[in-house]
């Protein structure tokens, strides 16, 4: 273990972020930077010996935590980095992206705050990369087995990585122009840099595996041809079909998907253009869905100069503390206020004259968030763009949803996005019907305890098999995929498998 009494003489200490009216106006990450390292030791010796890591149940990868904290505490950051390696291929993504669901399986978290685990890994791995320790690791011999990913996510792209190590001939085939999937155009880049992307891609090109940018399977290339060429496929394309909102005046301009608005704003970071075609700038900007896309849409709207920035949830706001029937170590849902959050809250408060400052939201208060609330429809003007979202409160009755007779109301909206979450696997590509895989009632790909769809030599990782996820579970899957791919093609493996298609853990 770490530091013995630990828990005990120091405070749980986060990640310091930079001030909001300097970060809005630009895309770098949120956090300062340099910041963690000077606290990290002290953080990572909060860590008890609990006997039993609930932790590594938390994590769907399994990973070392108490390991590499303890190695963390005494400073030895090749070790460190080394146990996070064994077990999670990508760390830099899931240590800036992943909600954590191993803090809220923390054993100290019980009637204390958790060790900060999520800053403690993106610290070893952010020192692992400035210290060289991050290498290619191409295989000592190849298998002469070749194997297709569609996909380049984080399944797809650690079941390519796994393979490759394998000694497997591996090419990974996307349809966007660029490698990544929604790390590089879903996620905004003021919460993960795309350099931390490119090296990795440039690592996994080192080590041999081949990366194919603008080809859909079904439509650019045929899957029978695919089937023919390569020995198995893995299939990792996500869950892209988007919950719609069929109302009223879901038609007019500026009411779109956010899967449409955010990319575009990625682009521009690419230098694909210098303005956005959809973009936020001088708009009232109303975002529907209170997960982590819409709050990414937040975040996406303030850097763009919205006028006014107001976030939709159905949902009543969750509690502070645990609710009794979420009790430790299960994952709670709690309130929580992200960094585009925070970024509401001081931009309203920079208010002058009673007038909103760009970023803030008259229509939700200070927080910019409206809760238990429904979208009846959209009012436009006559050039057929949005102008007005209309909403009604809403309570849940018996379990059924049921609107608040005299609680309609207006809000100005000259941008909707609807970030309301992912149904299943896009089925329009043809993908889905020229391998002719079959669907589970959830509308994923059925895949067995291997991994494996219905075809033969076809298997599925990642939301195109499990729904809309975590990145964790996406990683993970992306790992036992490629260890059943391996011994498919070889008859055994020795790649490490973290979880089976129906693991839950104690976080879902």
């Amino acid at each position: 273990m770490a530091d013995p009494k630990g828990f005990l003489t120091t405070d749980r200490e986060v990640a310091p972020t930079r001030p909001v009216t300097e970060r809005v106006k630009d895309w770098r990450e949120v956090p300062v930077p340099g910041a963690l390292l000077p606290i990290i030791s002290k953080q990572a010796g909060r860590c008890m010996d609990c006997g039993i890591p609930f932790c590594h149940n938390g994590c769907p990868l399994g990973n070392l935590i108490p390991e590499w904290n303890d190695y963390a505490y005494r400073e030895d950051w090749r070790e460190a980095g080394e146990r996070l390696h064994a077990t999670n291929n990508f760390p830099e993504f899931t240590g800036r992206l992943c909600p954590a669901p191993c803090e809220s399986a923390c054993v100290l978290g019980v009637n204390q705050t958790p060790v900060t685990i999520k800053n403690v890994e993106v610290s070893i791995i952010d020192k692992a990369w400035e210290s060289g320790d991050v290498i290619p690791r191409p295989p000592e011999r190849l298998s002469g087995k070749t194997v297709a990913v569609i996909g380049s996510g984080p399944a797809g792209l650690a079941a390519a990585q796994q393979l490759t190590r394998a000694g497997h001939t591996v090419a990974v085939y996307e349809r966007a122009d660029r490698v990544g999937g929604l790390l590089r155009y879903g996620i905004p880049a003021f919460k993960m840099e795309k350099r931390h992307i490119n090296r990795r891609i440039e690592q996994m090109r080192a080590e041999g595996t081949k990366f194919r940018t603008g080809v859909e399977v079904g439509r650019d290339i045929d899957a029978a041809a695919l089937r023919r060429r390569y020995d198995a496929v893995v299939i990792a394309a996500g869950a892209t079909t988007a919950r719609d909102l069929p109302v009223p005046g879901r038609e007019l301009n500026g009411v779109v998907q956010a899967m449409e608005y955010l990319p575009l704003a990625n682009k521009v970071q690419e230098g694909d253009y210098v303005t956005p075609p959809i973009t936020a700038e001088g708009k009232h900007v109303v975002v529907i869905g209170g997960g982590d896309t819409g709050a990414d849409c937040v975040g996406t709207a303030h850097r763009q100069g919205a006028a006014s920035v107001t976030q939709l949830e159905i949902m009543p706001r969750p509690g502070e503390e645990r609710a009794a029937h979420q009790p430790w170590p299960t994952f709670p849902m709690l309130y929580k206020v992200t960094s585009a959050h925070q970024e509401t809250i001081e931009l309203a408060r920079l208010r002058a004259g009673g007038d909103p400052a760009p970023g803030s939201s008259p229509a939700g208060g200070e927080e910019g968030r409206i809760y238990s609330v429904s979208t009846t429809h959209f009012e436009g003007d006559e050039a057929g763009n949005v102008r007005f979202l209309h909403l009604v409160e809403v309570e849940f009755t018996d379990g059924r949803l049921e609107r608040k007779p005299g609680t309609e109301r207006r809000i100005p909206a000259d941008l909707v996005t609807l970030a309301m979450g992912f149904t299943g696997t896009d089925q329009e590509n043809g993908l889905v019907r020229q391998f002719g895989v079959e669907l589970d009632e959830r509308g994923n790909i059925a895949r067995d305890e291997d991994f494996a769809t219905t075809v033969d030599g076809v298997f599925v990782a990642g939301d195109a098999g499990r729904g809309q996820s975590l990145i964790v579970w996406a990683i993970a899957e992306g790992r036992s995929a490629a260890r059943a791919v391996d011994r498919y093609l070889t008859g055994t493996s020795t790649l490490p498998a973290p979880i089976r298609p129906t693991d839950r853990a104690l976080t879902v």
